[in-house]
């Protein structure tokens, strides 16, 4: 137990639950424009995010566990951002629907509950990244009191992430069925 535990209790965790925990803070720093707090919240989210791995490959820490807390925290700092940013119209409310629900696909597909690896599209990676995009411009131009990007380009950036998660979730949705069809005819 106690090595499972110490499996779990690692220094790349510790910054990967930091950006959890910073999750619904910057939720409130959107919807409160207390927006050089939103700056800050983002950019240290992105920097643990960068951070994490790296850390984890270098003191031998990569688990399936740990990739799978990584993309969990990613999908709930962008969908509990994107989900403040649609409240004030900023982008449209399919936008974080999609991303969990993107991210509940991708973790059951993978069947990464069970401890396997999880496994990405090419397509599911790109909008993984992309999802931050409109934060990201939000959070910096306001953070810094900028007028530009404005708010239709962010708008046009959510719009395209929600056709290609759209496409993306059909893609994985095929892929699964077109499978699942090859075992049963191996099967019979």
């Amino acid at each position: 137990m106690a090595v499972v535990v110490d499996r779990l209790l690692t220094w790349s965790n510790a910054l990967t639950v930091s950006r959890l925990i910073a999750a619904p803070f910057f939720f409130c720093a959107l919807l409160g424009d207390a927006s050089l707090l939103a700056l800050l919240l983002f950019w240290g989210a992105v920097a643990t995010d960068v951070a994490d791995g790296r850390l984890a490959r270098a003191r031998g820490e990569t688990s399936n566990f740990g990739g799978l807390l990584d993309h969990a925290t990613d999908a709930s700092f962008v969908s509990l951002g994107l989900f403040a940013l649609a409240q004030v119209g900023r982008v449209p409310m399919a936008l974080p629907i999609l991303v969990v629900a993107a991210f509940l696909q991708y973790m059951l597909d993978s069947k990464s509950l069970s401890g396997r690896a999880l496994r990405a599209s090419a397509l599911g990676r790109w909008n993984g990244i992309l999802y931050f995009a409109p934060l990201g411009i939000v959070a910096t131009r306001d953070g810094l009191g900028l007028a530009w990007p404005p708010d239709a380009l962010v708008s046009a950036i959510a719009w395209a992430l929600v056709v290609s998660s759209t496409l993306s979730m059909a893609d994985r949705a095929w892929t699964l069925l077109r499978t699942l069809k090859e075992v049963a005819a191996d099967a019979e």
